[in-house]
């Protein structure tokens, strides 16, 4: 595996995930709770945002036997109650997250199609693994498992028995993560290789021609 190409999936993930997560710090702000702010993750500052597991050993591990790349970052605290819109509040704080990477995704995606057919083979390939990155970062994390960004949209939307069960799982946090992650990763991976996909073909068909 090339050294090089390790180190481009660090960087970009330090950028995508450093942005994911003060996004949805700032939608929380917008949306009229502080708690992000007070505990200083309104920041561009990704050693505040790093969980070591999510963000580096698991993506790099993924990069290095050639899986799709997926992970996260320390969840960004915020209240329910301080926002507007109630649930869907929350699931709007939730969603910012993984819609940055799938815009990071189309904008990385728009710039490879361009830099590629000059001939610029490295730039184009930093671009290339920004896209696909942030496409595996946007697929883990719109998966509907408490406490994943995707449940907090499913919980708007289900009812009520639906969510007190919710509830209960959220309690495990982090922990069910780890589980999904290292009982069905083969499935995962699937799942994630599938979005992306899907993601990457309409990219194309935007930017044919480029």
């Amino acid at each position: 595996m090339d050294i090089g190409y390790i180190f481009v999936v660090i960087v970009v993930i330090l950028v995508s995930m450093t942005l994911h997560e003060a996004m949805h710090g700032m939608v929380a702000y917008w949306l009229g709770d502080h708690t992000a702010k007070l505990q200083g993750r309104l920041s561009f500052n990704p050693l505040v945002h790093i969980d070591p597991f999510l963000t580096l050993f698991l993506p790099v591990i993924l990069a290095l036997t050639g899986l799709p790349i997926f992970g996260g970052a320390k969840p960004v605290p915020f209240n329910p109650y301080a926002l507007k819109f109630k649930e869907w509040g929350s699931a709007l704080v939730a969603i910012a997250g993984p819609l940055t990477n799938l815009l990071l995704a189309f904008v990385s995606y728009g710039l490879f199609a361009v830099v590629h057919s000059s001939g610029d083979s490295f730039v184009s390939s930093v671009f290339a693994t920004s896209a696909i990155v942030n496409l595996g970062f946007f697929a883990f994390n719109i998966l509907p498992f408490p406490p994943l960004d995707g449940s907090r949209v499913a919980y708007a939307l289900a009812p009520d028995f639906v969510r007190r069960a919710m509830e209960r799982v959220e309690q495990y946090g982090l922990f069910l993560v780890f589980a999904i992650v290292l009982i069905a990763s083969p499935i995962l991976s699937d799942v994630i290789m599938f979005i992306s996909h899907f993601f990457l073909n309409a990219f194309s068909k935007v930017f044919v021609g480029i």
